[in-house]
């Protein structure tokens, strides 16, 4: 978990450097200012809503316990059993089995499941599932993965401020060609930093929510589950679903041709075997 927390922080201040050192070799100029305010304009907006569009992009609606006993009790077991607030919890109407959780802190946190979720896992499952979102929550994953989109949309930004301000090929700037270039690497960036970032939680939660629960192994069986029903139903691949698709336990799309290689899951495979480890070193 520290050597996760580790390279978050390094990766974060390594594209804090890059946006510097690209503005410097701008030259300064009134558009990267603009494109930088604007940016971080618009990652303070979906911070502070991220609860609310990616609930609504999945069309989730709040439940009481009368509605969900069982999910209610674990949820609460969970809950106390970390010494945390209870959260919001909601169900989105996809057949497809998938969750995500939101919130800043754990004090306005909230976890949403699918309906396909619900009637694919047991009981054990399920709670190791909800293990793993309470835990993005608890490892205030939502902040980090808020920070790592704003400094991704501004390195995004700035490869589109090069090629209006990269100036002429001399001296004074890094002319067509190399506005070109940062075209082309400004959204390679920022989608590795989105993968690396959101692979390093994924990791992390598989983690603390096995330990939460105390059983490795519910939450190797749940991924494996639910892996095969992503890939049976996967989600259609617009703005809104892609935006929240990050937060999610699974990826909920296709994943197929050079989608795969910019997924911002690791692998169920790889997930499962970290996992099984866990419950090995413990036997």
């Amino acid at each position: 978990m520290h050597h996760n927390g580790l390279r978050t922080a390094v990766l974060l201040g390594a594209m804090s450097a890059l946006i510097l050192a690209v503005g410097a070799w701008l030259g300064g100029g009134t558009g990267v200012q603009v494109a930088l305010v604007v940016a971080l304009v618009g990652n303070g907006v979906a911070y502070l809503f991220s609860d609310r569009i990616a609930l609504s992009a999945l069309r989730a609606r709040p439940v009481s316990e009368v509605e969900a006993p069982a999910l209610f009790r674990i949820v609460r077991e969970l809950s106390t059993e970390a010494r945390q607030p209870m959260p919001r919890l909601y169900i989105s109407p996809t057949l497809q089995p998938n969750a995500f959780a939101t919130g800043r802190s754990p004090r306005d946190a909230a976890v949403c499941v699918t309906y396909g979720l619900t009637q694919l896992l047991d009981e054990r499952e399920l709670r190791g599932v909800i293990a793993h979102e309470l835990s993005h929550v608890y490892n205030r994953d939502i902040l980090i993965a808020s920070v790592a989109a704003a400094l991704a949309t501004m390195i995004t930004w700035l490869s589109y401020v090069a090629v209006f301000f990269g100036g002429s090929d001399d001296d004074e700037g890094p002319g067509f060609l190399g506005a070109l270039l940062m075209m082309v690497l400004g959204p390679v960036a920022a989608t590795m930093i989105q993968m690396a970032i959101s692979r390093s939680r994924e990791f992390q939660a598989d983690e603390s929510g096995a330990r939460l629960t105390g059983d490795p192994l519910a939450l190797a069986s749940a991924l494996r589950k639910i892996e095969m029903g992503a890939r049976r139903l996967p989600l259609p691949e617009n703005s809104r679903l892609t935006s929240a698709s990050h937060m999610m336990i699974a990826n909920p799309f296709s994943g197929s041709g050079i989608g795969r290689l910019f997924s911002t899951h690791p692998s169920t495979a790889e997930r499962v075997a970290r996992l099984e480890r866990m419950a090995g070193y413990r036997r």
